[in-house]
């Protein structure tokens, strides 16, 4: 993934620049359910410095803002998305076993 696509995905929410689960679930190659699951198996390690899932309002605002809302059969979320900083970013890939994940 190009650094300015990466930049992108980079949104401030709670007055922290974070990064939501879905797009590191691209950049490391896994499906979305697969890093919540691990995430959830590993919660003590993502203290709220890291980690935190996003209220409904902050979920339907950023939706609105990046324009993600798409028509037809599951392409609404079902679980409000996790956003995480650049430690618990860090802490992603020592718990995601992918392989984009483990050559970091």
């Amino acid at each position: 993934m190009e650094l300015s696509i990466i930049h992108e995905r980079i949104h401030e929410i709670r007055g922290k620049k974070v990064i939501l689960d879905k797009d590191l679930a691209e950049l490391y190659g896994v499906e979305t359910k697969y890093l919540k699951r691990s995430v959830k198996n590993n919660l003590h390690r993502f203290p709220d410095d890291f980690m935190f899932e996003l209220t409904s309002e902050e979920s339907n605002s950023l939706r609105c803002k990046i324009s993600t809302l798409k028509t037809g059969r599951g392409n609404h979320i079902k679980y409000l998305p996790f956003a995480f900083t650049e430690h618990g970013i860090a802490m992603l890939s020592s718990i995601l076993h992918s392989e984009k994940g483990n050559s970091s």
